[in-house]
């Protein structure tokens, strides 16, 4: 099943394979933490069989799986909403994001059947893949576990307010300054300037840091882009306590 307002393609090559495989993960992580209480409704258990489709756009639906035998695609787990009310949210979450990173793969390597990889095309294609957190990792926050360092070096800038602090603008900087004196014994020793958080990850898209806006929930410690979050600078100079979209939802369901 295709659909998610997108045009219908065949991605040919590993990079557009890739590329289809981040624009599915990106809209079925959207559903799983920015869109939680949405997705949580959308997954009725009195409904029918549904499913979790995350598209090449970044777009996702909740849907019954495709009426055609065999599907055009590989198909999600079937009746994700039927577990919804009988488990604790957090751990249908957790339930799934691991289904989902089982079908996210099979869709990827379905096109690598399809249109013919060999033995390096479907190594560099996994490659590609593993580079990127799971979904199932960025859900749980095990993500971030797995790179704990980088927010502490954030946090030590002290000439911030407690406010102030959560909220960056991630500036690439140099990684080494030379400096040469040619009056004294010559060059100076190498110092390091960049601050270590070319590991953090975003809690809504699991992507690494890039120079842009970013902001920390005062909850759960998470860092998320700007744009994933939908929160611009301006509006964050104005909030005193952050919290996002996962934290609100779990103070607001009783």
């Amino acid at each position: 099943m295709e659909g998610g307002g997108g045009a219908r393609y065949n991605p040919r090559t590993v990079e557009e394979v890739f590329r289809d495989f981040k624009g599915r993960r990106a809209g079925i992580l959207r559903a799983l933490t920015t869109d939680v209480k949405e997705f949580f409704q959308q997954c009725n258990p009195e409904k029918d069989n549904l499913c979790l489709y995350g598209f090449p756009n970044e777009v996702w639906e909740v849907n019954l799986p495709a009426e055609e035998v065999p599907p055009e695609l590989p198909e999600p787990a079937l009746g994700i909403n039927f577990a919804r009310d009988g488990m604790q949210e957090k751990e249908w979450i957790s339930l799934v994001a691991v289904h989902s990173d089982a079908w996210l793969l099979s869709v990827s390597f379905y096109f690598g059947s399809r249109f013919g990889f060999d033995k390096a095309d479907r190594k560099r294609l996994f490659n590609m893949i593993n580079e990127v957190p799971t979904v199932f990792e960025v859900v749980t926050g095990s993500a971030k576990k797995q790179t704990e360092e980088q927010p502490s070096s954030v946090n030590r800038n002290g000439n911030r307010s407690k406010s102030n602090s959560k909220v960056r603008d991630l500036e690439v900087k140099s990684s080494r300054t030379i400096e040469v004196n040619d009056e004294e014994e010559g060059v100076e020793e190498e110092e390091e300037d960049e601050e270590e958080h070319g590991e953090t990850l975003c809690g809504a898209c699991g992507d690494n840091y890039a120079s842009d806006f970013w902001i920390c929930c005062d909850m759960c410690e998470k860092w998320f882009h700007g744009k994933c979050v939908k929160i611009t600078p301006a509006r964050a100079e104005h909030i005193k306590q952050y919290k996002c979209p996962s934290c609100s939802n779990k103070r607001a369901r009783p």
